[in-house]
């Protein structure tokens, strides 16, 4: 059997394209993702009942179904209803919905691993709650849990593949496209390999960057 990478490599264009759309599902869907994440993890750890109950519901939810059930759902089984949405935007509203609530578990514990000392500190100073909550418990609480968090994201970009389901022309979908064009399988797919996992290492520095620089004040 003779390897032909060249021909492979020859559509680097759409292998660019499928690269540039995994990397903007990703971007979208971490900043969302987190900051939904985040909130469902406040409201669960010292929200009212009526807000555990309702933030529970959901993460239980979404933890315990296939990804591609919920993708399926937003992306077919809203246009009956007169929801009708691109890939583009079922993708990333799928990938968020998901991301929310991994995070909202990941949030939780760095949030009730707050010391309680901590927060009566930020009342005896008068602050207001959203001060205490952005001030004092967030910082800390995202140091605690930065690791997790990173990986969820990371995990979440190596499931946007499963959005070419829907026609999504991210980086699977268009090595499937160059595949069924060169019948170079082997090929495609260590390339396409390859990206994923470059790709995937690329996003873990820079978080974990952004992490120690923005967030940490390292």
């Amino acid at each position: 059997m003779e390897f032909d990478f060249s021909t492979v490599l020859k559509q680097w264009p759409t292998l660019l394209n499928g690269l540039w759309m995994t990397l903007l599902i990703t971007a979208v869907s971490a900043l969302l993702g987190t900051l939904l994440g985040i909130g469902c993890g406040w409201a669960r750890a010292k929200g009212p009942a009526w807000a555990k109950w309702l933030v529970g519901g959901y993460v239980e939810l979404i933890r315990n179904t296939p990804f591609i059930v919920q993708l399926f759902f937003i992306f077919f089984g809203l246009p009956p209803l007169g929801i009708k949405l691109t890939a583009l935007t079922a993708s990333l509203l799928a990938n968020v919905v998901n991301l929310g609530a991994y995070v909202s578990e990941i949030a939780r514990s760095g949030i009730e691993a707050t010391p309680r000392g901590q927060l009566e500190a930020g009342q005896s100073l008068a602050l207001s709650r959203w001060q205490i909550f952005s001030r004092v418990v967030l910082p800390p609480a995202l140091k605690k849990v930065w690791p997790a968090l990173v990986g969820q994201i990371i995990i979440i970009m190596l499931g946007s593949a499963v959005c070419s389901q829907i026609s999504m022309d991210e980086l699977s979908y268009s090595a499937n496209q160059i595949a069924s064009n060169t019948f170079r399988n082997f090929e495609v797919y260590i390339v396409a390999a390859t990206m994923y996992l470059v790709l995937a290492m690329f996003v873990r520095q820079a978080l974990n960057r952004i992490g120690l620089r923005l967030i940490f004040g390292r």
